[in-house]
């Protein structure tokens, strides 16, 4: 058996998230059935982290084993074929078996979008989150900032996660604005279960002169999801890249034009 890594894209609009579930549509089940038609055999696929429904992936990486063998290009070139169009894989690699999508990831980064103007877009809708009243980045980096760091995220974490330790390594939170669209950037090794969509909920009352600055830190050594905001749409969160050791060479994600 050998094992091959994938690079994986995704519009998770229309997904009911990663996870494979009865009855749903999910990216997992999508990816493979397609797996399994080109491998000939049905396989099992572990992903660098699973995703809600609505949330989308611009490099998800994921990793199976297999008995066939295929160029990395008839990889690419037959799961495709057999992918819906809102799911694609955009690299596959061959790796060794002490390889884990999961396990072997150094950090992960997401970006959460906000769409920050009276108007609705038709062609951002279900890309980012439609926000109104007007958002001040600098009071929302500041807040951000005081969330840096090694912290217990417990006020963060959705009522049904399951990861036995909130306590995470945050490596930056970056917000940025072009024209009317901000970008809210997060690395860390792992997240909890909609942690990013949480601290998006705490960030935005900052934003628009709500909350104080010093409420970030409040809310963060509450350790009470009760004391948070709320938690923001799905729509506006992207599963940007999972990094691994420089050894593993996989390619760059291609960002545009989600990221600038």
């Amino acid at each position: 058996m050998g094992r091959i890594a994938l690079g994986l894209e995704y519009d998770g609009t229309k997904f009911n998230g990663w996870q494979v579930q009865p009855k749903q549509r999910t990216v997992q089940g999508c990816l493979i059935e397609a797996i399994s038609y080109v491998a000939n055999h049905e396989v099992k696929t572990v992903a660098a982290g699973r995703t809600d429904s609505g949330v989308h992936a611009l490099q998800q990486v994921v990793h199976f084993d297999t008995k066939a063998e295929r160029e990395q290009r008839n990889w690419i070139l037959g799961l495709n074929t057999h992918l819906p169009k809102d799911v694609n894989v955009t690299w596959a690699k061959s790796v060794g078996e002490n390889f884990s999508a999961r396990f072997s990831a150094i950090s992960r980064s997401y970006r959460y979008l906000i769409l920050n103007r009276v108007s609705r877009s038709s062609i951002h809708h279900n890309k980012m989150w439609w926000y109104t009243q007007s958002l001040d980045i600098k009071l929302m980096q500041e807040a951000a900032n005081l969330m840096v760091g090694h912290h217990d995220f417990s006020a963060f974490r959705a009522k049904e996660c399951q990861a036995h330790d909130p306590v995470k390594t945050m490596e930056y939170i970056k917000v940025s604005k072009q024209g009317d669209c901000i970008a809210i950037d997060v690395k860390a090794q792992s997240f909890l279960h909609h942690m990013v969509r949480n601290i998006v909920g705490v960030l935005v009352p900052i934003g628009d002169g709500r909350q104080p600055v010093s409420w970030a830190l409040d809310v963060l050594e509450s350790r009470d999801r009760t004391q948070g905001g709320v938690t923001s749409p799905p729509e506006g969160l992207y599963f940007v890249n999972a990094h691994y050791p420089t050894e593993y060479a996989f390619p760059t994600v291609s960002t545009f034009p989600v990221v600038w």
